[in-house]
């Protein structure tokens, strides 16, 4: 007798990238051994051939790599470069954790800022990683997961942000990109307008997956996600000194 088993049931599906063989090795037995689908890669060029054959719900990106740097994928995937598979979470929207030796804050940051949703400095824990990997994975989003279903519509100073497909439109109509992290961090704005937010309270919110939790990784995602919303975003989110942030558009459900 034959089982047909639910996509949304199957283990989480990982592409690493990283040019080391002994530390791609040990990425992918570790992974392997907590249950996810692995496939493993050594350059950017093996990347995009991976994505163009088969779809990932996380990317582990090493920093520096032959040829196109990890940094310089990841602003390419965040850019919307390279194929979406059909029904499936667009490309530019992918979870990316960023790997490095280079464990030093203004690194972190700059991961952060040009669209990583975590950073892990080199040598780390088994159990460390994993947490991270499981951190990042439960803010995803499948075609098969409930909040796809959903058929929810907010709307804020003539922008529109669709909560099923997880896409933000400016007021001319255009569709915007934005990752799952400056996603989650506007739907939390938008579920508390007009109120101050501690930074603290808002990483709580959004449940962001920005695994090294600091007032300075809030601040990069806030600008990342100001930077989305061009010359509009001033008078969307405010800085509230020494307190937090404040969404002050009028939001209204559809």
């Amino acid at each position: 007798m034959t089982t047909n088993m639910n996509p949304s049931d199957l283990p989480a599906r990982i592409l690493i990238v990283e040019d080391d063989p002994g530390m791609r090795t040990l990425l992918q037995r570790t992974l392997q051994g907590d249950g996810f689908r692995v496939r493993s890669v050594g350059s950017g060029d093996e990347m995009w051939d991976a994505l163009s054959t088969a779809p990932v719900d996380l990317l582990i990106l090493d920093v520096m790599l032959p040829g196109a740097s990890g940094i310089d994928l990841c602003r390419a995937i965040r850019g919307g470069q390279g194929t979406s598979h059909p029904d499936e979470l667009p490309l530019s929207q992918t979870p990316i954790i960023m790997v490095s030796a280079r464990g030093e804050e203004r690194d972190r940051v700059h991961g952060l800022d040009i669209g990583a949703d975590d950073y892990v400095a080199k040598p780390f824990g088994q159990r460390e990683l994993l947490a991270r990997v499981r951190a990042v994975l439960r803010r995803g989003v499948t075609p098969q997961s409930p909040d796809r279903t959903r058929r929810e519509t907010i709307r804020f100073a003539g922008w529109t942000l669709d909560l099923r497909r997880r896409e933000l439109t400016d007021p001319s109509g255009a569709a915007v990109d934005i990752s799952g992290a400056e996603h989650d961090l506007l739907a939390s704005f938008l579920d508390n307008p007009q109120r101050v937010i501690a930074r603290d309270r808002l990483l709580e919110l959004s449940r962001t997956r920005l695994g090294d939790v600091s007032d300075r990784s809030i601040d990069v995602l806030v600008s990342r996600l100001r930077r989305k919303l061009g010359n509009d975003a001033d008078s969307l989110i405010r800085t509230v000194r020494g307190l937090g942030y404040i969404f002050v558009a009028e939001v209204e459900r559809v």
